[in-house]
């Protein structure tokens, strides 16, 4: 079927003509619904930093998505062995029906990191594919808060590396170029870890009063500790950060599994605690948020099941009074699902993470356009799908499967 004649052949009526405009009724005797899309084929680009997935359709359009960036090789082998069969000749509009297959049908490669990465890039890829058939934003078919803009903090992190670990001096300065392209939040991210708890020496809260400093006290300071903690070193490192630097909330204090630990911070400080970057589906979400009680839920669309598994964890947080704010450091197709997902959700805080176009990872000449920056806030996307272009012949030439 040509893509002319896919929607040419829409049978529904007015109302449902508009918001359906690819769907045609098989059978007016049947609840059953065919778009008459199938998907064709599915790709895989791996790069050193990331993992991107192609859809395509019968119809000639494609869709493309970004899975988990750890490990883009494995991760690759996961959609090809697992999801793809799944997928193919399946119709793209059955995305919750396709998720739940293969999440099912995978778990026990472990449903914790590599399937849930994987499962994301075709998910996210799926929802472009059908934002471009329907000519139509994700934020738009999924349900749209009119949201135009969302304000973002800069996130840096110190590095992994003990010997080229950023110190204070160098921090602050990362810190206060931020500011001066217009953000008003920042969050270092200390990359402590959970084989380093509790580091001695820790400088911290040198590096943390280095950064107030430097950015002045007009500027909100998150602090992220990744993971570097016990409870009672994380309550009183944040206490002693709270009374002299003025931070503004902290996240993931402790070990991502001790829930028990996560909610004593929760309890003993005044200000909001983050966590949910190494939660992978909707049933940890639910344990984050019952048993660790993080005040911030930070959902990463290409870790915890793509688009479809990370609104219906948006929408679980809703129903518990937490704010939605996304995990996110990757500047492409992981912040164009982002801010789809924040502009079709009535929980999404008043400042998202971003780490920049952040030009050392080399993917910026992979598209032919960029998420739009202004006066330190993010402009949702309004092209259809996720809203960003891809460069075909950059992605070919350059991935290295």
């Amino acid at each position: 079927m040509k893509r002319k004649d896919f929607f040419k052949n829409a049978s529904f009526l007015s109302m449902a003509a508009l918001a359906y405009p690819s769907y045609i009724l098989a059978d007016k005797n049947s609840f059953e619904i065919k778009t008459g899309v199938t998907v064709k084929s599915i790709e895989t680009y791996v790069f050193k930093k990331a993992t991107y997935v192609k859809i395509i359709s019968s119809e000639g359009v494609s869709g493309w998505g970004e899975a988990d960036h750890d490990h883009p090789e494995l991760t690759a082998k996961v959609i090809e062995k697992i999801c793809k069969p799944i997928v193919i000749g399946q119709d793209p509009f059955d995305t919750e029906y396709l998720w739940h297959q293969m999440y099912f049908k995978g778990e026990d490669i472990g449903n914790t990191g590599l399937l849930p990465g994987a499962i994301a890039g075709i998910d996210n890829a799926l929802w472009d594919l059908k934002g471009k058939l329907l000519n139509m934003p994700v934020h738009k078919i999924s349900g749209s808060f009119a949201v135009e803009k969302v304000r973002v903090y800069g996130s840096f992190g110190r590095g992994d590396n003990p010997k080229t670990r950023k110190g204070p001096e160098e921090m602050a300065k990362i810190a206060l170029d931020f500011v001066s392209k217009g953000y008003k939040t920042i969050k270092p991210r200390m990359q402590i870890r959970q084989l380093n708890v509790d580091p001695y020496p820790d400088d911290t809260f040198e590096v943390i009063q280095a950064i107030r400093k430097a950015v002045g006290d007009d500027i909100e300071i998150f602090v992220d500790y990744n993971n570097g903690y016990t409870p009672a070193k994380a309550i009183s490192i944040t206490r002693k950060l709270i009374e002299h630097c003025n931070i503004a909330a902290v996240e993931e204090p402790v070990s991502y599994n001790n829930y028990e630990g996560l909610r004593q911070v929760v309890d003993a400080v005044e200000i909001p605690v983050m966590a949910g970057e190494h939660e992978f589906d909707r049933w940890q979400m639910r344990d984050l948020m019952t048993v660790g009680k993080a005040d911030y839920i930070n959902a990463d669309l290409i870790k915890c099941g793509g688009f479809s598994e990370c609104r219906k964890v948006a929408y679980m947080a809703h129903a518990f009074d937490k704010y939605i704010m996304t995990h996110n450091t990757r500047p492409t197709l992981a912040t164009a699902a982002s801010l789809q997902l924040i502009s079709s959700i009535p929980n999404a805080t008043r400042v998202q993470e971003y780490a920049g176009t952040r030009p050392e990872l080399g993917l910026s000449s992979l598209f032919e356009n960029e998420i739009e920056f202004k006066d330190g806030h993010l402009l949702i996307p309004q092209l259809p799908g996720l809203g960003l272009i891809v460069n075909e012949k950059a992605m070919k030439r350059e991935r290295l499967n």
